[in-house]
């Protein structure tokens, strides 16, 4: 009897183990509601961010606000990408920022545009000549910097001559492509047309 008594006690003590089983299978339970919740909050995240209420895990409104500044910088660097445009736009006009003696050739060259009726190689010519005594260098930045409309000032010199008289259209051609002015042929046609001479 005692023999069954200890059998008896054996089975007693089984269905002791057997709870704490249970127990383990609850906490099991448990922890994968939880990790499907926090994988729910990840993927809420990733897709805008827009169900941070239904996420019970305060963890995620922490990787929610990562987000929020990764945001912000992306405006941030597109805002100094506005000014960077601007600047270049600036610095255009201020690219004829050359040497002392480019400057004044320059200041030179515009001097005899504002009198009109010089092209480009004329314009070189003149700086280069014993009056201004430019270097090549020096004037042909200077002209390359002046600006100059060459078909405006093809057009002046042909007027300038048209007042002395007695020019056709072909010999104001010529006279406009000679090495006295240099103008292209294309510069001279124009300015011919412009005068009326047909």
């Amino acid at each position: 009897m005692s023999d069954t008594t200890t059998t008896t006690t054996q089975p007693t003590t089984q269905p002791s183990g057997k709870p704490p089983r249970k127990h383990h299978t609850v906490r099991r339970v448990v922890l994968a509601v939880l990790a499907l919740g926090l994988i729910g909050g990840i993927a809420a995240g990733a897709s805008g961010g827009s169900h941070p209420a239904v996420s019970p895990a305060p963890a995620q409104p922490a990787t929610s606000a990562p987000a929020a500044p990764a945001t912000n910088p992306a405006p941030a660097s597109s805002a100094p990408a506005a000014p960077a445009t601007s600047e270049p736009a600036t610095s255009a006009p201020a690219a004829p920022a050359g040497t002392v003696s480019q400057q004044q050739a320059l200041e030179s060259a515009k001097s005899y545009l504002d009198m009109g009726g010089f092209s480009e190689k004329g314009l070189i010519n003149q700086l280069t000549s014993p009056a201004e005594k430019f270097s090549e260098a020096d004037a042909t930045w200077a002209v390359e910097h002046s600006g100059a409309d060459w078909n405006a000032q093809a057009v002046m010199s042909a007027k300038s001559y048209m007042q002395m008289g007695g020019f056709s259209r072909a010999g104001l051609i010529d006279q406009l492509t000679s090495s006295a002015e240099q103008f292209t042929l294309a510069q001279a046609t124009y300015a011919v047309n412009q005068v009326g001479l047909r």
